[in-house]
């Protein structure tokens, strides 16, 4: 595999996980009755779309076809979470998943760092996303904990 090739996988993959992010924050907002979380998702949402948009112009820059989907993975937790939101606490159940996407995300970005196969350029690019990462992930994480019954 040429070292593009190994960049776009692996910014591919991220790219990947934050559009199910993405997708599923602008969802849960228009779902949740609580306003805060309305805003707070929508806020998130615009996160998860700016790593996809940096991290495509990366792939793109390396002549490579940035992923314009999500995952199957990603598909069926937005369907879990909205059957755990229909039969039960709306607002809470939204967070739980989304917090629980939160840390797939993270997972992504600390293993795309840390694999030693991964190319330089691939390594900076999510370098540069990864505060925002971890930040959503502290927010979610924080919000999920103050929820639980």
């Amino acid at each position: 595999m040429t070292v593009e090739k190994e960049i776009q996988h692996s910014l591919n993959d991220l790219i990947e996980i934050a559009r199910d992010g993405a997708e599923f924050y602008t969802e849960a907002a228009g779902k949740v009755k609580s306003g805060e979380l309305a805003t707070l998702f929508t806020q998130m949402a615009g996160h998860k779309r700016e790593i996809v948009q940096g991290l495509s112009a990366e792939v793109a820059a390396t002549g490579g076809k940035p992923a314009d989907s999500g995952t199957m993975v990603g598909s069926m937790r937005q369907m879990y979470g909205k059957v755990r939101a229909a039969l039960g606490d709306t607002d809470y159940a939204y967070v739980a998943e989304l917090e629980e996407s939160e840390d797939r995300l993270l997972k992504a970005f600390k293993d795309t760092l840390s694999d030693a196969d991964t190319p330089a350029s691939a390594r900076l690019a999510a370098e540069r996303f990864m505060p925002r990462v971890q930040e959503c992930h502290s927010i979610m994480r924080s919000y999920k904990h103050a929820m639980k019954h």
